[in-house]
């Protein structure tokens, strides 16, 4: 009788594991991945923000081929070999898309090994040009270019700064160099020479040696190519020596943790971004969910709910969730998001994408400069 009892009870067993595996593999399972952890978690938080709002909002839904969503989360740390192995992991599982990477030094790396698994990448963030230049077939960008953002903050700079001085900073980084590279490219054209091209190291802290060359030549306005961090730190460190140089820098100032590091010094401070999604009429029903929670949906994270709806609408269209035929289908329509209408050009970049100019406010908020006129 007891051998009968532990019989019964392994075959319960065995029926609710084969049950609860039987639930599970009807999920489609899809994954966001990006700086969880380092000194870029701000933006990875705004990631994952986007990406489990979206799941949660299409799982009230009748599904994707009939099967729910279940989010997978990656932590690259913004390092390049940590993204491979992410990248590799996420292969392991037949994840079929991914949304992320966050920097451009890891979703340039990451995007290798989900072109021979037969992922498909779309990055929310990451605006190297390079990622789009390799004629990967699986790649996609929901975000702009350096090359796009560069030519605004140069024009803006030519038009608020002619005859200042100037000078390019940048962290030595794939997104921080390529970024600087591409603003100064846009200066010079415009008949600007700058002053000083420096570069440091990113996860630097003091920066005194480039503080004291600002000031021996009266630098009226420093370009930084780099991360919020050492935006913060770097600016805090320019007023402590009295300068009342101008910040401005690219997309990747675009969280409210650069004000709380550079504490009153942020006021003032520019920055280029796509106009905000979060005033576009696209946007608020998700914007209101976001904000119920106590959550403000700023920087990347609507750009994240976009990628994810991009992917899941043209996997209806196609019912497939196979990479490359989902990424000619997407660069073959226009899809319905939180940013508009997206479209996109055979490369995997956004047919139509505009930067505007953002200034910091003394409270730590940020606006756009000029709304809807651009810079």
């Amino acid at each position: 009788m007891r051998h009968l009892k532990l019989a019964g009870l392994a075959f319960g067993a065995s029926v609710a594991l084969t049950t609860w595996t039987a639930a599970w593999a009807q999920d489609t399972s899809i994954a966001v991945v990006g700086p969880m952890t380092g000194g870029e978690a701000a933006f990875g938080r705004q990631m994952r923000n986007g990406a489990e709002q979206f799941v949660a909002d299409f799982n009230t839904g009748p599904g994707l081929m009939g099967k729910k969503l279940k989010l997978e989360v990656g932590d690259d740390a913004c390092d390049p070999k940590q993204a491979r192995s992410v990248a590799e992991k996420m292969a392991g599982m037949k994840i079929p898309f991914v949304a992320g990477h966050f920097c451009s030094s890891s979703s340039i790396p990451a995007s290798e090994v989900y072109s021979e698994s037969n992922v498909l990448q779309i990055t929310p963030a990451s605006t190297n040009p390079l990622f789009t230049e390799r004629k990967l077939a699986n790649v996609l960008r929901v975000c702009g270019r350096d090359d796009q953002q560069g030519i605004v903050a140069a024009d803006y700079i030519a038009k608020h700064f002619k005859g200042k001085n100037v000078a390019i900073l940048n962290d030595k980084t794939t997104y921080g160099k390529g970024l600087a590279d591409e603003t100064k490219k846009a200066l010079n054209k415009a008949g600007i020479k700058e002053k000083m091209f420096e570069s440091y190291n990113k996860g630097d802290k003091d920066f005194a040696a480039i503080v004291s060359r600002l000031k021996r030549d009266n630098i009226d306005l420093v370009y930084v190519g780099g991360y919020h961090q050492e935006g913060g730190l770097l600016m805090r460190q320019m007023r402590d020596q009295g300068l009342k140089t101008v910040l401005m820098a690219g997309d990747a100032l675009n969280d409210k943790e650069y004000a709380s590091i550079a504490g009153a010094a942020a006021e003032g401070t520019l920055f280029t971004f796509g106009p905000d999604p979060r005033n576009k009429p696209t946007a608020k029903a998700v914007v209101d969910k976001f904000k119920a929670k106590g959550i403000d949906p700023e920087g990347y994270t609507l750009y994240t709910y976009a990628a994810m709806q991009v992917w899941t609408q043209a996997v209806a269209k196609a019912n497939t969730t196979d990479a490359k035929k989902i990424a000619d289908t997407i660069k073959g329509g226009t899809w319905d998001t939180v940013l508009g209408k997206l479209s996109f050009d055979p490369k995997g970049d956004l047919k139509l994408i505009d930067y505007v100019v953002y200034k910091f406010d003394a409270k730590g908020g940020y606006a756009e400069v000029n709304p809807g006129k651009g810079s």
